[in-house]
């Protein structure tokens, strides 16, 4: 039998006994100074339990667990790393503005969850281009990287693998075709192209890849010409990295990244052998200004896997790629590294969704550029997004720790990810929908 007690019922029942009020008499007493409050000499046995002293711990394992964010392995990894080396990942075109402001899109939002969901157990995965992926990321094409860090790509895709996430290596990667698929051969292999002149030596790299495995080709659009780098051009970056008097002493304080540059490989190309100069000018060597969509026929009449057109800045080229036979688009400014105050893949996003849900068009909608947490990727995904693609998140992550920085760079991620769709009252990524996310100022 239910007993209802109504706020401030007179006829409540009261029993004393068996609150214990009884056996604590000063609880009773009104104006009594609650024996808790009293104040005494600390006991040993008090004390003892809180005296927790830890062994200092200085290993690189010990520090990747300490980073709880992308941005604190951003701060690792500028520490480790040479100036041009981590300018070059860090920094974007001009005056930076769209980088900002592509970060800046994810701060301008608000979360709308729901509540009283059943949220004990969140799945995280996702199908992308046909097959599956464990989260809804993966990690994009990025140039030098054995730059960056001596493990490169062999430590992205190698985690990717370890993840279940899709890796995209680069046609400026410092790793060939084959290395990585034969780093990774249990891993999901995209290849990324930049269209050259010479139709032959793309037509080459096309069959590279299709050889070792890649099921899907990426071809950027975005670079009709390099972008004003100007971190890269006051650092006087060149490849490879040059040993004048400001490298020397920079490397002063950053003994263990030119020790692991100097004694591994030096950088080669999935696209040539040896190139010496100045990243602008091998940029410029590399891309093609005279592209049209009659490229684009060219490429779908070539590659028989998936075809992916990144670099996509508008509606109506969205809608264009799709139609010249795109099997998927990247909303993306090349992280800001090419035109500056470009427009801002987040913003695109709900139109691009709209035009393409209208043409009846089932091409996946994947988004790159600004993303440092894994709510900004489900924030993504709310909007619209089919995947997403992380760049410097995952570099800041192989800068600061190599491959182990690339796995944490990950689990950060991932553990952002199920957080925020708990907290959302979502257990999987197909309950998410625009109404979970507010535009601030919309």
């Amino acid at each position: 039998m239910t007993q209802t007690i109504e706020p401030g019922n007179p006829e409540a029942p009261t029993q004393a006994a068996d609150t214990g009020a009884a056996s604590h008499p000063a609880a009773a007493t009104p104006g009594a100074v609650p024996a808790a409050l009293k104040r005494r000499m600390p006991k040993y046995s008090d004390l003892a339990p809180l005296m927790q002293f830890k062994k200092p711990e200085f290993s690189r394992a010990s520090r990747l667990r300490r980073a709880s964010t992308i941005w604190d392995l951003r701060d690792m990894a500028k520490r480790r790393t040479p100036q041009a080396p981590f300018d070059y990942t860090d920094g974007a075109a001009e005056a930076e503005i769209t980088l900002g402001r592509a970060r800046e899109a994810f701060l301008d939002i608000e979360f709308r969850p729901g509540i009283l969901r059943d949220v004990s157990s969140v799945d995280l995965s996702t199908d992308v281009l046909g097959k599956p992926s464990r989260l809804p990321v993966g990690i994009a094409p990025t140039g030098f990287t054995r730059m960056m860090q001596s493990e490169g790509e062999y430590a992205g895709s190698q985690a990717a693998a370890a993840a279940g996430i899709p890796y995209t290596l680069s046609t400026m990667g410092t790793a060939s075709i084959e290395d990585v698929a034969a780093a990774a051969p249990d891993g999901r292999n995209w290849f990324q192209l930049y269209l050259w002149t010479d139709r032959d030596r793309s037509l080459e790299l096309i069959e590279r890849a299709a050889r070792a495995g890649n099921d899907t080709l990426m071809v950027t659009v975005d670079t009709a010409v390099a972008g004003a780098r100007l971190r890269d051009v006051r650092n006087g970056m060149t490849i490879p990295p040059a040993l004048t008097i400001k490298t020397v002493l920079d490397a002063s304080y950053r003994p263990a990244w030119w020790f692991n540059f100097l004694t591994h490989e030096p950088l080669t190309f999935a696209s040539l052998s040896r190139y010496t100069g100045t990243v602008a000018d091998l940029i410029n060597s590399m891309f093609d200004p005279t592209l049209t969509f009659d490229d684009l026929d060219w490429l779908r009449e070539t590659w028989k896997g998936k075809l992916v057109v990144k670099g996509i800045q508008t509606v109506e080229d969205a809608r264009k790629v799709v139609d010249h036979g795109a099997d998927g688009v990247v909303l993306s400014n090349h992280g800001g590294r090419q035109l500056d105050r470009a427009p801002i893949p987040f913003h695109l996003l709900p139109d691009v969704k709209a035009a393409l849900k209208a043409d009846n068009s089932d091409a996946a909608i994947i988004l790159d550029t600004g993303i440092m947490s894994g709510a900004d990727i489900i924030a993504a995904l709310a909007l619209g997004a089919d995947f997403t693609l992380i760049g410097r998140a995952y570099l800041y992550g192989l800068m600061a720790g190599g491959r182990a920085g690339v796995d944490r760079a990950i689990e950060i991620l991932e553990k952002d990810m199920l957080r925020t769709m708990a907290l959302l009252g979502v257990s999987r990524i197909s309950e998410l929908t625009p109404d979970h996310v507010r535009l601030l100022g919309k």
